[in-house]
């Protein structure tokens, strides 16, 4: 999906007036690209993209269960009923404060991501890898450098927060109407032992996604403007990027980009998705049938 990525970023922050379709602008810049750079332009920023999507989805699942795991604990000792899940609201916070600390470490890594893909290798002063992006930074703009963009990265939480709001009461809805029909008949269901189907899980991704992005996607037209430092100085702030897209371009210059990222970013999304709900429910069934074994 790397190409994809980097088309989504030269769109966001491109100011010129779309002169083709969403399909065929994609296609030609994708040839256009390949003809003046070769294949290997397209995946310019392939390894600090991947290292901004591991260690994003990574450190975020980590902090989401952790900080569910937490409020179910409050629950518990609040004197609370475990086997009721958490309110859209709770579901909101938990996934609102995993996605506040996963973007202020990261930062860094999608700073260097939009500097990369917004030039090429033999532009002047362009970043070589992700190493050299940082000590770059850190040399010419501080420390500091490293975390320009990172307020509108945390107005990006709504973005993780209302997904995941969505996909778990979706996934309680689903589960929901799964154990009815066990109950009808007359099986037994334990959620730690069963999951949903592919599909499912696919086409909840896929809505809760299109939800959170319908909703937040222009801070990141704003973001990707801030952090290119390329046009420095006609967005030097996010007051100023705000002014001026919305002068010069109007609501659309906010959703620039918007459909090929829908084209990168719900097969994407998907895949994590899938993955990880099949991962967790082969993790559960080995745990729970290793704690049977243990009490035989």
């Amino acid at each position: 999906m790397n190409p994809l990525d980097m088309l989504k970023i030269k769109f966001q922050v491109n100011t010129a007036n779309p002169t083709a379709g969403i399909g065929k602008a994609i296609w030609l810049s994708l040839k256009d690209i390949q003809q003046q750079q070769g294949w290997k332009g397209l995946y310019r920023g392939l390894g600090t993209n991947i290292a901004g999507n591991a260690s994003s989805w990574g450190l975020y699942f980590l902090l989401y269960v952790r900080s569910f795991d937490y409020n179910m604990l409050k629950k518990n000792a609040s004197g609370g009923d475990l086997t009721k899940p958490l309110s859209a609201a709770e579901y909101l916070l938990c996934s609102a404060e995993a996605s506040a600390v996963t973007a202020v470490i990261t930062n860094p890594l999608w700073l260097i991501r939009v500097r990369m893909f917004t030039t090429t290798a033999n532009s002047p002063h362009a970043y070589r890898n992700l190493w050299d992006g940082i000590t770059t930074i850190v040399r010419t703009e501080g420390v500091s450098g490293l975390f320009r963009g990172t307020s509108l990265a945390l107005f990006g939480v709504s973005n993780g927060a209302i997904q995941f709001m969505a996909y778990e009461k979706m996934k309680k809805w689903g589960f929901d109407r799964k154990r009815k029909q066990f109950e009808k008949t007359g099986r037994e269901w334990t959620p730690q032992a069963d999951k949903l189907s592919n599909l499912s899980y696919t086409v909840m991704s896929i809505s809760s996604k299109l939800m959170a992005l319908s909703i937040t996607y222009p801070y990141q037209v704003v973001r990707s403007r801030i952090q290119n430092n390329a046009q420095a100085q006609l967005f030097p702030s996010i007051p100023a990027t705000i002014k001026r897209t919305w002068g010069q371009e109007g609501v659309r210059g906010f959703y620039r980009g918007l459909g090929t990222n829908l084209v990168r970013v719900l097969p994407g999304t998907c895949v994590t998705f899938v993955v990880y709900e099949n991962l967790a429910w082969l993790l559960r069934t080995n745990a729970a049938k290793r704690e049977a074994r243990r009490l035989e």
